[in-house]
Formats: structure tokens, sequence, C-alpha cells
């Protein structure tokens, strides 16, 4: 079990990051994953129901599947969306495995 700077102990498997969006209402995405799998997945900001949808959705999904289904969605003219935000997260989120 490692301990973290903010006091919070994880088990060994987990990850957890706190990814700040770029170009999306959502401000922020905190994800929790155990052995590649998502275990919670929390938007600041952004469509109410749609994203606590999409939380929904995803948990219990491995981080890669999450990440082929949903890069490069958009959102109207935007570049990015929220799922696509997401994707990011998740990658940073195994880059830092």
């Amino acid at each position: 079990m490692e301990i973290y700077g903010d006091n919070q102990q994880r088990a060994e498997g987990v990850q957890h990051t706190l990814y700040t969006c770029q170009g999306t209402c959502s401000k922020a995405i905190e994800v929790t994953a155990k052995d590649g799998i998502i275990e919670d997945v929390t938007f600041y900001g952004g469509c109410n129901g749609n994203t606590k949808g999409i939380s929904q959705l995803v948990r219990g999904m491995k981080v890669d599947d999450v990440i082929a289904k949903l890069k490069g969605t958009t959102c109207g003219a935007r570049p990015t969306s929220c799922p696509d935000q997401l994707t990011r997260a998740l990658e940073e989120m195994k880059m830092r495995k």
C-alpha cells in the first residue's frame, strides 16, 4: 500500500488522477481505476445530466476500451468534449503508472 502526499492510502493497483479540462464546460475530472478497470469518475462542471450519465456508463469498463470509444468526440464546433477530455485524463493516468 502506498501513502500519497494528500495522506490518502491507495491499495496496490489503484490509480487516481484529478485532470484539469481544457476547452469544455467541465473544469476538471477526477478518476479512480483499479487494475485497469474504472471504479469512479466525477466531472466538476459541465452538463450535469450528461456528465453523470458518462460516469455511470464507463464505471466497470476497461480504461483502454473507454479511450477507444470516446477519444476524438467533439461538442458542437469545439474540437473536444467532456468524453474526449475523459480520455485525455485516462491517458495521463496510464502514463503515470
